[in-house]
């Protein structure tokens, strides 16, 4: 099919090479404006506008598209004969007008099951709530957020071991899959309305909420951090230097060792610190930490950081 595609972080680059690897002909690519980036905030293109530029694509990248002007580069492709616009992770609102220039509508790549985890942040949210599994929506467009009838879903098991990292990796495979299969498919395929029940918000991640409140269970600490790797990294202070923590493992209980006349650990307390992890004593149950990084420093398994950062028991966390 001859399409248009809108999409700006490597989640939607993928979903593009997997469509031009099927054959499908990209009549022009919508992008979001270059940002600064890095230590010297030099204007960066995005994934998507990478993989456009390196195929010689039609680029578009306007700041928003409430101005009528901004949509003739969309009415040329629809002219030359673009059929239906593909949308991951774009970023930028699609005003009515918009969604209905192209023939046959707009299709959006989403990261979750949907009516769960709609918005901004699916990943991350997934993983934080605890969820057994997430996966792909492929959704027709409407004026809502991300309310628009489903034709096709596939489904991803979220381990223990998972970040928001190597989901994204595995859900932008699946993505860019299931968005090929369902345009081979297109014809067969009758749209489904989403349940009311089961509606859930996957709020945008916010720097503030980094920090690691130690009185919470470990499991939801573990989630937590998992769900913030790579941004913007769960933060934890002790000794006035604010570590992050990138992963960690919540471990179980051992109720032999309670006595009753042994209080327990103050939530923050590092109980040991080895090359297997820093054990720290939390509200339900012990994290430990396993990867964790000091300002101005790299990323470090336990072993290594330990070395350049002693910690032993008795020394504690502040709280949150």
């Amino acid at each position: 099919m001859k399409l248009i595609y809108a999409g700006t972080p490597e989640f939607a680059a993928t979903a593009l090479a997997a469509l031009m690897a099927a054959g499908h002909e990209v009549m022009l690519v919508l992008t979001q404006p270059d940002r600064p980036a890095g230590r010297g905030q030099q204007l960066q293109a995005s994934a998507v506008k990478q993989l456009a530029l390196k195929h010689g694509l039609a680029l578009h990248q306007p700041s928003r598209l409430q101005d009528p002007a901004t949509h003739e580069p969309i009415h040329a492709a629809v002219a030359a004969g673009a059929e239906i616009m593909i949308v991951a992770a774009y970023g930028l609102i699609l005003p009515q007008t918009v969604l209905d220039l192209p023939p046959r509508g707009c299709l959006n790549i989403h990261a979750s099951l949907l009516p769960r985890w709609r918005g901004a942040a699916p990943i991350q949210r997934a993983i934080e709530a605890g969820d057994a599994e997430t996966g792909i929506t492929i959704m027709q467009m409407d004026a809502g957020l991300d309310t628009g009838a489903m034709l096709q879903h596939a489904r991803l098991p979220i381990t223990a071991s998972d970040t928001a990292a190597s989901l994204h990796d595995a859900l932008a495979e699946l993505g860019g899959q299931l968005i090929v299969d369902t345009l081979q498919n297109l014809n067969q395929l009758r749209p489904t309305p989403q349940p009311e029940a089961g509606v859930t918000y996957a709020a945008k991640i916010m720097k503030t909420e980094a920090g690691l409140d130690w009185q919470r269970p470990a499991n939801e600490l573990q989630r937590q951090i998992h769900a913030f790797n790579p941004f913007p990294g769960a933060t934890a202070k002790i000794n006035d230097s604010t570590l992050k923590i990138w992963r960690a493992t919540a471990l179980p209980t051992n109720p032999s060792v309670t006595t009753h006349t042994s209080p327990s650990p103050a939530a923050g307390s590092v109980l040991s610190a080895s090359a297997e992890g820093i054990v720290v004593a939390c509200g339900n149950g012990q994290l430990r930490l396993e990867v964790l990084q000091k300002p101005g420093g790299k990323r470090l398994p336990a072993r290594e950081f330990l070395a350049g950062f002693p910690l032993t028991s008795g020394a504690c966390f502040e709280p949150a």
